[in-house]
């Protein structure tokens, strides 16, 4: 099969586009023809730092496609049937094998493009939200990096539990499609003092909710938050070190919470988030935005407009 591999981190440039051989389907998994895959952060993150575990190694997290082959302990997938999927690597090919319990069917009307960028962006953006950070209607909520794959998400289903909605953005386009879905307030990170404009939205109170995923903006979600107000720290897409004085949140009785996706995503409640997800994309009511797709040939340009400034929501890959 192609696939755009590497054998070394580094740059966009590592990814080759060559032959690799197929995958196995697995006795527990299916055997996936990829018809989309959504380049999310940790796949630029492993890329750039992690070394790859073997030559000819395709990374790569979210994946959607029809399942040709089907594991003899499996019962719940059909060969025929489109599923969207998530595991730690193997995303980035023409085939993709993966435990059914990491599938979800994709509901008719969703695009495959919107089915494989759904799991992550939304799963994480619903854990994030509601399961770690108690979010309620009445409450004003700050999402760091709202142009982003969860920041879009956390947007939407912030809104749509009745919270007050601010997020950091840049560029006053990008501000008005984020308001179109559900963002009272958006703030110019490259203009504007986050804090003081946080405080502002909130007559100095602080926000209740902050939800982090670039890591290196939690001093900043720290201090814009309230007392006893709780942040989700979920990542560190803006790479670097995460140093940071925990000694003011103690002071204010602050909660700082982490997620990682990686071991929450096939478990039972996550599974079954997801899958009313993709339902409610399928219907309208949630939108999942693709900035631009490429060929998979094209898998290194795709990575370094991934990793630009001027995306807003996800990049997709097409074999």
């Amino acid at each position: 099969m192609k696939a755009a591999f590497h054998d070394r981190p580094g740059p966009p440039d590592v990814l080759r586009y060559g032959d690799v051989p197929d995958p196995v389907c697995p006795r527990d998994g299916v055997l996936i023809r990829v018809e989309a895959v959504a380049i999310e952060g940790g796949d630029l993150i492993n890329r750039a730092s992690a070394p790859p575990p073997h030559p000819l190694f395709v990374g790569g997290y979210a994946a959607a496609g029809e399942v040709v082959a089907v594991g003899e302990a499996v019962s719940d997938r059909h060969v025929g049937q489109t599923v969207t999927s998530f595991d730690l690597a193997g995303s980035h090919a023409e085939l993709r094998a993966v435990a059914a319990g990491q599938t979800w069917p994709t509901p008719h009307g969703l695009s495959m493009a919107a089915a494989a960028a759904l799991p992550i962006a939304f799963g994480t953006a619903h854990q994030c939200l509601f399961t770690r950070g108690g979010l309620k209607a009445g409450e004003t909520v700050l999402i760091q990096a709202g142009a982003g794959g969860v920041g879009l998400a956390a947007i939407q289903l912030a809104h749509r539990a009745g919270a007050t909605v601010l997020a950091t953005v840049s560029g006053r386009e990008r501000a008005e499609r984020l308001a179109a879905l559900g963002l009272d307030h958006a703030i110019d990170h490259r203009a504007a003092d986050v804090v003081a404009e946080v405080m502002r939205l909130t007559d100095g109170r602080g926000a209740d909710l902050v939800v982090d995923p670039v890591g290196a903006t939690l001093g900043t979600s720290l201090a814009a938050l309230r007392p006893e107000g709780r942040l989700v720290f979920v990542g560190n897409a803006g790479g670097g070190g995460l140093d940071l004085d925990l000694w003011p949140a103690l002071q204010a009785n602050q909660s700082l919470f982490g997620v990682y996706m990686g071991t929450q995503l096939a478990t039972p409640e996550v599974h079954r988030a997801v899958a009313d997800l993709l339902e409610r994309a399928a219907s309208g009511e949630l939108t999942v935005v693709v900035d631009r797709t490429f060929p998979l040939s094209a898998a290194a340009e795709a990575h370094a407009h991934a990793e630009g400034g001027d995306v807003l929501g996800r990049v997709v890959l097409v074999p």
